[in-house]
Formats: structure tokens, C-alpha cells, sequence
């Protein structure tokens, strides 16, 4: 461990949480402040590097794969490091919030593993970046077990060969942590994240046969993937634990990290275990980039972009190929169904739809898939569990059959199918619902029978955006235009006013939710991230 200097770090304008002391040690404090001092420049300078090829996107309209890291490529004799025991069999991942149930029913689930969300499924309050370290350190210490106030119900864990394996997922690096700070400047999300996370539960994984586990979201270049790789060797370094501890999980969700599959998995060679196939926010990146790319760019309602869509096809058998050639794991994208306590055929259709999109991923080589929600555990396990049987993954099937050229990753106009009415009224009602529950605190948030996150919320005003700019005209005849997006959601205002009660409606936060979604939607200047403007609102 490095010799403790005070921390320069200031905790600012946060209210004292119960127990907080416990996660905001002298010692962790510092170590994040030491995060924060060697690497928040770079993060700076590859946040800048964003902005310069989405500039180069817009002048071009195209991507290909990068000619000056060929040689990575074409070099077959590289592999990542072998998987550490506890990461080996991945065949059902389960996902969602460190809130205190969570976190028992997440471990509890029968996943092989839990990704324990501080990203997407997460609002940053000061009260979920904290009480979600110290509901982890909990759960590794067996100290977690509670009873529910309100329903009287008791949870706890099982035994510990019956538990999930975490992995952990930080903020993206464009988010930044208002109430921990150096000289007036804010550590980033992901820093605050992973130090706390890493420092005080490192040794304490290895002692349980297990090890600091990531998944690594919003990653848009191999250079972001090298920053994270330099961040483990300090990392490891400073606690004293042997170098090749930390695993690393990338989420592919973004369109040029697709074209640098390779690299990234390079990059991260000693620490990576896998990449993952992330569906909404890999959408929304397609938006963001090609936005003034022009007709062929435009996407449909976003229920209809399915994984069989030619160009999602070719995003997804790429990684597959891509992580087998690289002995890494390749991980299905979500299957987000909220299964209905009151309606048996809701589910019976859901559970089968579900039932298909996880044989085709296990068809196709994955090695695992994501689900929501318990239930659906059982239903991803039986796809793999036909396709592997006792064998822990499919590494070995190498998909050499699969050949993507730069030009099918965005072949969006590959799609038949077009935006319609109803797709604008559903990006704005599930818009504004889902940010009226994060402006309240609330990160994962079931909405008609599906359990959606802040990625969800991206895709929606990106594709109200899109349609309004590209004059997108309708079944019905109607144009996409700002004045119709207003339209519908006042009535959506209205409909949400009439179905829970004005009292409801009032304790809520629906207006504020309703205007950011249109500021972020209708401004001419496309923000890069709706949770840029809504952290600033949130309390």
C-alpha cells in the first residue's frame, strides 16, 4: 500500500448518509484522489477525441475498420488472459441496481453472474452512489439480510456456492461525481466507482475464490479501453494484489467501438474477460453519429430494429467471432420482459419470445445473455444449458464462417420496416416516465412490462430527434415535426394525470420530465447525453 497522504478530496454540498464513513475512509478517499490526478487528463483528452470523430462522421457519413492498427488485426497470436474460475461459466447474467433487495435478489437468483449497476440502471444520487458501495461490502460480509418496512417480507442470502458472481459496472466516462471534488473540480463518475469499489473490496473478493470484476460501459475507442488497462495496473499496484486480478467486460454499445472489437480486447489483453452486445444504447450511438447522415441512416420505431436486422446481425456475429479468436467470452444482449403478476398470457407470449431470442444467441455462440428479472433466469439457462451442456462456454466455436464487411455494421436502410405514428407516441410516453423516475432517484424502472434504463430514454429522444430533422412522414400522413412531439406529449401529460390522480401527479416530477424530454429532443443542438442535463436537475 502507498505511504497516506491527507486527501485533497472535498465532499461537497451532500447530505450525510447513515454509515457513509465506512465507504468515505481517509484511505479510499485518497486513493481516488490519486485516480483522479493521474488520469482525469486523459479522460478529458479522449472526451475531446469523441467529439473530433463524430465531427469526421458527419463530413463522411462512414466508418471503417482503423488501417493504422492492421497489424492487431491480422496478428492470430494473441489471445486474452484465461478466464479465473469465477468468470468461466457466464451462460445466464442477470442485471440491475445496488439497492439493498437488489442485491440479495440479484445474488439469489440462480445467474452465474449479477452485474451490479452504478451506470444505466442507476440514478446518481448521492444515496445510491454510496448506500451501493456499502450494500456490496455487505453482501461479501454476509451482513445484508433485511426486513422490508412496508411489505413485512424478510430477505437473505443463500449459501455461498448458490450466489451470483458480481461484476461490477462504473459510470461512463462523460459523467462526472458533483459531490466529490478536487480544487472545485469534479472526479469523474467511473473514478468514484471503481476506487471506491476496488479499494475497500479487492482483497476481500480474492479471499472468497473470486476477484475485482468490471463491465465497462459507453467505451467508443481502443484508447478508452488502454486508459482503463493503465487504471488496473495502478490499481493492483497500490492495494498489493497480483497484476491480472481485475477482469474486465466491455459493452459494445457504441458504433465505432464496433469497428475496434479487436483493439480494445488488445488493449485490456491481460485484464479482459469478454465483450458484451448492448442493444439500446449501441441504437442510440448509430443516432448520435450519423444523425445528419440523411435518409438511409433514419432508424424505425425502436421495437422493431430486432436482433435479426441485418446490420445488428452483423454487429452481433462479429463479436462473436471476434471474442472466440481471442479466447475472450461473448456476451447476448438483454432480455428486459417484467413478467405481469395479473396476466398469464402477457407472459405466456413474452416468456416465448424470450425463449426465442435466446436459443438463436445461443445458436449463434454466445456464451451467456443478459435477463431483467428473476423469472427469466431459468428460461435463458434452459437455451444454453441445450447448447452447452456441462461444458462452462462455447469458446471453441470460432464462427469462422461469419465475414463482415465496414459497410454492413451500418447498413441501416438494410430494414424494411419504417417509424410510425404509434413508435413517436411510444418514445415519448416511455421518455417521459422513465425521467420522471430517475429525476427521482430511480435508475431501473418497469414501464408497460418492460424493464427499462436511462438507455432506453436515450434511444427515445434520439429517434423524436432524428424523425422531426429528417422530416419523417408517417403512416397516417403526419410529419415529424416538434409541434406534433409537443402535441402528444401534453396528451401524455394528460394521460398520466388522469390514470394515477392529481395528488400523485403533483407529489411526482412529470412536468419536469415531460420538458426536459422535449428540450433534449427538439434542440437544434443534439445534446450527447440526456443524462448530462438531467444530472443537473437531480436532487
Amino acid at each position: 500500500m502507498s505511504a497516506l497522504a491527507p486527501s485533497p478530496l472535498a465532499i461537497v454540498d451532500a447530505e450525510p448518509l447513515p454509515r457513509q464513513e465506512e465507504v468515505l475512509t481517509d484511505a479510499a478517499l485518497a486513493f481516488v484522489a490519486e485516480l483522479h490526478r493521474l488520469f482525469t487528463p486523459r479522460r478529458d483528452e479522449l472526451l475531446a477525441r469523441r467529439g473530433e470523430r463524430r465531427a469526421e462522421i458527419a463530413r463522411t457519413s462512414t466508418l471503417d475498420f482503423l488501417p493504422e492498427t492492421a497489424a492487431i488485426r491480422e496478428d492470430d497470436s494473441w489471445k486474452v488472459a484465461p478466464a479465473p474460475a469465477a468468470l468461466n461459466d457466464r451462460r445466464v447474467e442477470i442485471t440491475g441496481p445496488t439497492d439493498r433487495k437488489m442485491t440479495i435478489n440479484a445474488l439469489n437468483s440462480g445467474a452465474r453472474v449479477w452485474l451490479a449497476d452504478f451506470e444505466d440502471a442507476s440514478a446518481p444520487t448521492w444515496e445510491n452512489v454510496i448506500l451501493g458501495q456499502l450494500n456490496l461490502t455487505d453482501a461479501y460480509e454476509r451482513r445484508i439480510d433485511f426486513t422490508d418496512e412496508r411489505s413485512g417480507k424478510s430477505y437473505a442470502l443463500k449459501g455461498a456456492d448458490e450466489l451470483a458472481t458480481v461484476v461490477m459496472r462504473p459510470r461512463g466516462w462523460h459523467l462526472d461525481e458533483r459531490h466529490l471534488q478536487v480544487d472545485g473540480k469534479p472526479v469523474p463518475g467511473a473514478l468514484v466507482d471503481f476506487g471506491l469499489y476496488f479499494f475497500h473490496n479487492a482483497k476481500r473478493l480474492i479471499e472468497l475464490g473470486k476477484g475485482p470484476y468490471f463491465y465497462l460501459p459507453k467505451t467508443e475507442s481502443y484508447l478508452e479501453a488502454r486508459l482503463w488497462n493503465d487504471i488496473f495496473v495502478f490499481a493492483q499496484d497500490y492495494v498489493g494484489i497480483p497484476q491480472g486480478t481485475v477482469r474486465a467486460t466491455v459493452l459494445i454499445e457504441t458504433i465505432t467501438a464496433a469497428y475496434q472489437m479487436e483493439e480494445i480486447l488488445y488493449e485490456l489483453r491481460d485484464h479482459a474477460s469478454g465483450l458484451n452486445a448492448g442493444r439500446w444504447d449501441y441504437l442510440f450511438s448509430i443516432v448520435k453519429n450519423f444523425r445528419d447522415g440523411g435518409s438511409k441512416f433514419v432508424l424505425p420505431d425502436r421495437n422493431l430494429v430486432t436482433m435479426t436486422a441485418p446490420f445488428m446481425r452483423a454487429y452481433t456475429e462479429l463479436l462473436v467471432r471476434t471474442c472466440h479468436k481471442r479466447g475472450a467470452h461473448a456476451i447476448g444482449g438483454m432480455a428486459a420482459f417484467i413478467p405481469s403478476r395479473k396476466d398469464a398470457e402477457v407472459n405466456k407470449v413474452a416468456f416465448e419470445k424470450v425463449k426465442n431470442d435466446k436459443d438463436r444467441e445461443a445458436g449463434d455462440g454466445f456464451d451467456g445473455s443478459w435477463v431483467a428479472h428473476p423469472d427469466l433466469v431459468p428460461i435463458a439457462m434452459k437455451s444454453f444449458d441445450a447448447v452447452l451442456g456441462e461444458k462452462p462456454n462455447q469458446k471453441d466455436r470460432l464462427r469462422e464462417d461469419v465475414n463482415v464487411a465496414p459497410g454492413d455494421l451500418i447498413a441501416i436502410d438494410s430494414l424494411d420496416a419504417k417509424p410510425t405514428y404509434d413508435g413517436l407516441v411510444n418514445a415519448v410516453q416511455v421518455g417521459i416516465r422513465y425521467i420522471e423516475a430517475w429525476l427521482r432517484g430511480l435508475g431501473a424502472v418497469a414501464i408497460f412490462n418492460l424493464m427499462e434504463d436511462a438507455a432506453t430514454a436515450e434511444i427515445s429522444r434520439s429517434q423524436i430527434w432524428q424523425w422531426i430533422n429528417a422530416g419523417v412522414v408517417f403512416e397516417t400522413g403526419q410529419t415529424a415535426t416538434a409541434d406534433l412531439a409537443r402535441e402528444v406529449a401534453a396528451a401524455e401529460l394528460d394521460a398520466i394525470r388522469a390514470e394515477i390522480g392529481d395528488e400523485a401527479f403533483a407529489a411526482g416530477k412529470w412536468q419536469q420530465a415531460h420538458d426536459l424530454l422535449l428540450q433534449v429532443s427538439l434542440d437544434a443542438d443534439y445534446a450527447d447525453f440526456l443524462t448530462l442535463p438531467a444530472y443537473e436537475q437531480l436532487r
